[in-house]
């Protein structure tokens, strides 16, 4: 499956005026890194994958419909995923937001 194209764009929007944002394709998707650390990323697999605090996976998990993303059969601590459908209104601009954040408290790449 190739990434969602119009999600994609309106990552990029809500990313327009963040300093440093690079862009590269990962995953099978595109990523948007901040400092050189993944944010954000049209997934491949369908909807997105966020970073976020590790420390606040299990939390939000249990409150959104974000699930720990699964890499190469291991659960992720701090990578989400979460389905087009529901990122399809204003909750891309929260998760936009988390994965931003995120990146931008750590180093530098």
């Amino acid at each position: 499956m190739a990434y969602d194209e119009a999600l994609a764009e309106r990552i990029r929007a809500l990313l327009a005026a963040v300093d440093g944002v690079v862009e590269k394709r990962m995953f099978g998707g595109i990523g948007f890194l901040v400092g050189g650390n993944l944010a954000i990323a049209a997934s491949g697999q369908g909807g997105i994958l966020v970073r976020v605090d590790p420390d606040e996976s299990a939390s939000l998990v249990d409150e959104t419909p974000a699930e720990v993303a699964v890499m190469q059969g291991r659960p992720m601590a701090g990578w989400l995923r979460v389905a087009s459908a529901d990122v399809a209104g204003e909750a891309l601009v929260e998760w936009v937001d988390k994965g931003t954040h995120y990146a931008s408290s750590l180093p530098p790449k």
